[in-house]
Parts: C-alpha cells; sequence; structure tokens
C-alpha cells in the first residue's frame, strides 16, 4: 500500500516524510510516471550516500522489494531512469556487503543489465550499466568465473560479437573510458595466470591502440589498464606461453617465433609510447585541464615499466590516512571513489567492506577493535594484504633487484625473458 504522506503534484514533483522517505521512496518506484521514479531514485541515492547506518537498517527490511523494482526501471525506463537504478544497484551491493544478498543481486541484475546495453546508445546510461555490473561482480563475485564473465560482457560493449543482423556501431570516447576503467577495475581481483593468451593478446593490442587516441580521458584509462596488467606479470606470461607454444613441427615452431616476437614488440612499443605521454606538451585532446593529471600517471607508469617502483599515495578520510602502495590498490580507490563520489568519505568511515578492502581503520575503530564481517576470505582477496597480493610484491621485489643489476634495457623489455 501507497504512503498517504507521499504526494505527486501537477508538476510531479515528490515531497516525501522526513522520517519514512526512504519507504515512500520505494513506494513511488511504483508509480505510472518515469519522473516520478526517477526522483524516487535520486532520493534513495542521496539517502545511501549520506547514511549508511539508515541505509542498512532500511535493506534489511526491503533489500528484495527495492533490488527488484530498480531491475523493472533498467527493464523498462528512459536512459536518465536506467542510470539512477544502476548507481542505486551498485550501492545497494556495497551496503549490503558481501554474503547472500550481494550474491543474489549479481544473479538477478546480470541478464537485466546485458539486455540494458543493447537498448539505446546513450552514453551516461551505459556507463552507469558498466559501474553497476563491476560493483556488484566486486561484492558479489564468490569465484574467479563470476569476474570472467563478468570482465567478456563489459569488453563485448566495445568488441560485440557480430552475427549476420549486428552491425557495428562505434562506440564514443566516453563508453570506452568506462569500459576500459570497469574492466581494470574487476582486473584487480584476479590471478593473471588464470586468463587465456589470446584474451591477453587481444586485451594488450587494443588498450596500447588506445594509448594512441586523442582523447585524454581514454589515454589515461588505457594507462591505467596496461600498468594492472604490468603489475600482475600477465605480459611476461603471454610472452612465455607464446614462445614455449611450440608442439615440435616446423609450422608450429615458426608461428611461436613469429608471436614471441611480436609480444616482444608491443612490449617496446607500449614503453615508447608511455615516455611520450609522460612529457607531451599539449595538443592532444581538448581538456588542457587534464594534461597534467596524464603527465604524472605517465610518469608513474614509465617508472613503473623502467624500475618495478609502484605509485605510494595516501589520503585524508577525516583524521585518517589512507594509503595505497601499488596500481591494483590505486585503481580500486580511484573506481570507487569515483562511483560513491559525495558518499565516498561517509562509506570509507562507516563501511566496514571498504574498510578491509584497503586496509583502513578510522580512529573509531581503532579504540573500538576491529569485527571482521562475513566471508572474511573473500573480502581478503580482493584486499591488498591478501596472499594473491603479497606474492605480486614479492615478486615486483625481485625484478626490482634483476632490473637495478642490468645495464641495459628496461623491465617492459627484458626482464623476465631469460626464464621464457
Amino acid at each position: 500500500m501507497r504512503s498517504d504522506r507521499m504526494s505527486v503534484s501537477a508538476s510531479e514533483e515528490v515531497e516525501f516524510n522526513k522520517d519514512s522517505f526512504l519507504d515512500e521512496a520505494v513506494d513511488a518506484l511504483y508509480e505510472k510516471r518515469g519522473s516520478t521514479r526517477e526522483k524516487a531514485l535520486a532520493v534513495i541515492i542521496e539517502a545511501f550516500n549520506s547514511n549508511l547506518q539508515q541505509g542498512q537498517q532500511f535493506v534489511e527490511r526491503k533489500f528484495a522489494t527495492l533490488l527488484h523494482q530498480c531491475l523493472n526501471s533498467i527493464k523498462k525506463g528512459s536512459s536518465k531512469e536506467i542510470s539512477l537504478a544502476s548507481h542505486t544497484i551498485g550501492l545497494l551491493a556495497l551496503t549490503v556487503g558481501p554474503g547472500d544478498n550481494a550474491r543474489e543481486i549479481l544473479e538477478e541484475s546480470m541478464i537485466p543489465l546485458s539486455q540494458a546495453f543493447k537498448s539505446g546508445s546513450d552514453p551516461s546510461k551505459t556507463a552507469s550499466l558498466l559501474e553497476c555490473m563491476a560493483v556488484i561482480t566486486f561484492v558479489g563475485g564468490n569465484d574467479p568465473e563470476d569476474t570472467e564473465k563478468s570482465m567478456q560482457i563489459i569488453w563485448q560493449v566495445v568488441h560485440p560479437k557480430l552475427g549476420s543482423n549486428v552491425v557495428a556501431v562505434k562506440p564514443s570516447a566516453a563508453v570506452i573510458t568506462a569500459v576500459v576503467s570497469a574492466w581494470s577495475f574487476l582486473l584487480t581481483t584476479m590471478d593473471g595466470w588464470r586468463l587465456s593468451p589470446k584474451l591477453w593478446q587481444e586485451s594488450i593490442t587494443y588498450l596500447s591502440s588506445l594509448l594512441d587516441k586523442d582523447d585524454r580521458s581514454v589515454r589515461i584509462a588505457a594507462g591505467e589498464a596496461l600498468a594492472v596488467i604490468f603489475e600482475m606479470g600477465s605480459l611476461e606470461k603471454f610472452a612465455t606461453e607464446t614462445k614455449g607454444s611450440s608442439d615440435g613441427s616446423v609450422s608450429e615452431g615458426n608461428k611461436s617465433k613469429e608471436g614471441f616476437s611480436y609480444i616482444q614488440g608491443l612490449k617496446g612499443k607500449i614503453l615508447n609510447q608511455v615516455r611520450d605521454l609522460s612529457v607531451e606538451a599539449g595538443g592532444k585532446g581538448s581538456a588542457k585541464k587534464d594534461l597534467n593529471n596524464q603527465r604524472n600517471l605517465f610518469k608513474d607508469v614509465l617508472e613503473f615499466l623502467e624500475d618495478c617502483y609502484s605509485p605510494n599515495t595516501s589520503m585524508k578520510i577525516g583524521g585518517d590516512l589512507l594509503r595505497t602502495s601499488s596500481w591494483s590498490q590505486l585503481i580500486q580507490l580511484n573506481f570507487l571513489r569515483c562511483f560513491l563520489a559525495g558518499g565516498f568519505t561517509k562509506h570509507m568511515q562507516e563501511n566496514e567492506f571498504l574498510q578491509d578492502i584497503f586496509g583502513f581503520t578510522p580512529n573509531k575503530r581503532n579504540l573500538l577493535g576491529s569485527e571482521h564481517m562475513s566471508n572474511g576470505e573473500k573480502r581478503m582477496y580482493k584486499s591488498p594484504n591478501s596472499a594473491l597480493n603479497k606474492a605480486r610484491t614479492q615478486r615486483l621485489n625481485k625484478q626490482r633487484m634483476l632490473s637495478a643489476g642490468k645495464n641495459f634495457g628496461h623491465y617492459a623489455v627484458n626482464v623476465g625473458d631469460e626464464d621464457s
């Protein structure tokens, strides 16, 4: 039953009672007017960003109702409504944290989100859908297969599987940026050794081509993705598999050598691209204010490729410092900070899932003691403190020593090839 305190005026404005506005907002999602539903979704988003405790209490009562009404909005709503509903679902996943509810969000949302990618080409709507898929997989994915599936769907937004009745549509710069950002965000949670050489060849070649694009945001997103790939050691793994893939025949041996030579050439090309972008004088791209961001990013990428040093960053949240010491951590932090926007600080101060992901403990939790949530193993797998990330750090330290002992070349071109 709809609340009597919710009124829809002639101007389609919705007024919510202060004490029960979330219930009324969910009730408003049943309204026929799209503008009424959009207003309600905006109210819910603001509530989840500004009062996490209230949001958590609310989803304990109305989790299923909110999820399924948001999915209805994605199936039937305007581009604006789809964007708002997608963002709401992502916030819902972050609010409930890992567990059965997050798993249900992922399972129930995959088909509606996948279908929504195919309806219309509004960049803002597509970006919201991509962010939603990335976030709900990050929280609700219980195994690598879940993440791989979502990464494939995301990748197909810019590389669709073409059939006889499918016409390729050139994606906008905004969509390419959103795809690469969402894809690399999920890549940070993966063990790169699981992914196939064919996938690596396609993705690395494509990302290298994006470094030559005119749009600066595209170049920055591609640079971050390549940094994660190098940090995982995946290009070296791909080169090793290519070099050793021959079955003994002359034909296969020649193909193997050609493939290995291609990877070596691609490594060198990427290094030169990164070096050029780190000192670019301007001219490419219209957003001049982003030029310094680009230079700084690619200086960091160049230092990593040459000397294996990851960027160390810190930011203040309240009176506490949140630090990152790897590309994977930095990409996760930047993605979630962008997604949460004005709600980022509130979530970092109160959301235990995010606190555990980044190893961040506000003073309040220092005093009270850290209480861990369920699904701890999954959470820590994605955390910078996980065994996977520690193994990456150990490997990078070894490569750093190898690099320091060499008087020629760079890590991106040479280190890792002798053992191939």
